[in-house]
């Protein structure tokens, strides 16, 4: 079977799947704008954008002007490979990946559907303190138009959770299956033993001082990391052997937060809003997967915030490493943990309830060892890898038997 792969980027959710294919035998070529790293055996096609949208395109017009610039450029580089033959060709919506792939092959197309947009009881409206613009709410139900044409176009989809699959019309979610990306768990692990000396950059952090760690991709208010900051004041003003690690960069990846503040990044404007110890708190930075995973496997406790979007790696990663978790009871997270069994769910605005869970799993080690083991238990039997491979894999064998015309 001949997989054609389309994302933006590489290699995105995509790569490990391709991956994958090609050493079980399968062809697959990856169409990206952005070819920022090689998988062996993996053909990679550079597509470019000529064009996008400009600052006199209405504001709510602007991610579908994006959407068709990004199509021609697919469409684009694939004409100009004649001899791209796919039996299937899988992207993901939303960002004119396949939008215009029907007039060029007569395959099935599969498309990756991560998010349909609401305007209420959604991501937008969930923290009403941030007074978002009317126009923010209108673009949410412009941005549907692209999911919609991939939604209409496509034989088939798939989605990563119930949750999210949930969030698309009721008319097309028979046409989307449930097929989690896939954690690598001999990658994601608890580590063998505890170390003997625990260091994290140039911190060695003290026998008795226990581990607090929050993970995400930037910092930002979608990812709750001023509700986080609250949360580990309150912990360390009633305990003083705690600090907390946080990973990760000082951008803003969906949030839009930059046009809310007037600090240069989010976490100063946070750190500005309140007295913090800086002792307290150690900020790794971006780290590479070997090095988080260590991190991990120091984590006497791992926090979680999102607000209703799409679930983070970031907490099934450190599921599988073993951490014992408290987490925001929002949606997409209540899928994944059932309170009291494989973490514990606290209000996302509810620091006094977050601080009391969190110190409960630091102070009763019989729970926090139910925790840990039950949520690695949780990732191997449900989002490992070598569950969801075969069900995406024989998804799309059934798909290019079928010979669905697109």
């Amino acid at each position: 079977m001949h997989v054609l792969f389309v994302h933006k980027n590489f290699p995105a959710q995509f790569g490990h799947i391709a991956k994958r294919m090609v050493q079980d035998g399968h062809r697959c070529s990856f169409v990206t704008e952005h070819p920022s790293a090689m998988i062996d055996g993996v053909e990679r096609i550079e597509y470019k954008v000529a064009g996008g949208a400009r600052k006199e395109n209405n504001f709510c017009s602007r991610s579908f002007e994006n959407f068709v610039w990004n199509s021609e450029g697919v469409f684009e580089a694939l004409r100009n490979r004649p001899d791209m033959k796919p039996d299937l060709v899988v992207g993901h919506s939303g960002f004119g990946s396949t939008a215009f792939l029907p007039e060029l092959y007569d395959c099935p197309i599969v498309n990756y559907f991560e998010f349909f947009y609401h305007t209420k009881n959604s991501d937008i409206d969930f923290r009403p303190e941030e007074n978002p613009p009317a126009q923010v709410f209108r673009r949410a139900r412009a941005r549907n138009a692209m999911l919609l044409w991939d939604l209409h176009t496509c034989a088939a989809g798939y989605s990563p959770t119930k949750w999210q699959k949930s969030l698309f019309p009721s008319e097309y979610q028979p046409k989307i299956e449930v097929i989690f990306d896939g954690i690598d768990t001999q990658k994601w692990k608890p580590l063998e033993s505890r170390p003997v000396k625990r260091q994290i950059g140039d911190r060695v952090i003290p026998d008795d001082v226990q581990v607090v760690t929050y993970v995400s991709r930037g910092f930002e208010s979608m990812r709750g990391f001023d509700r986080f900051m609250d949360v580990a004041k309150r912990m360390y003003q009633q305990r003083d052997d705690i600090i907390f690690v946080c990973v990760g960069s000082d951008r803003i990846c969906y949030s839009g937060d930059e046009s809310k503040i007037a600090a240069r990044t989010y976490r100063e404007h946070v750190m500005s809003q309140d007295a913090y110890d800086p002792k307290k708190f150690i900020f790794t930075g971006t780290l590479p997967a070997d090095s988080l995973v260590k991190v991990l496997g120091m984590s006497d406790l791992h926090l979680y915030f999102t607000v209703p979007f799409v679930l983070s790696w970031s907490l099934l990663n450190a599921m599988a490493c073993g951490c014992p978790i408290v987490a925001s009871d929002t949606p997409p997270v209540k899928e994944v943990i059932q309170h009291g069994e494989n973490g514990l769910l606290a209000g996302f605005f509810d620091s006094d309830q977050f601080v009391s869970s969190a110190l409960e799993v630091l102070d009763n080690r019989p729970l926090n060892a139910q925790l840990r083991e039950r949520a690695r238990q949780t990732i191997l039997d449900t989002y490992d890898v070598d569950v969801t491979y075969p069900k995406l894999v024989s998804y799309l064998e059934n798909l290019t038997k079928s010979r669905s015309v697109c």
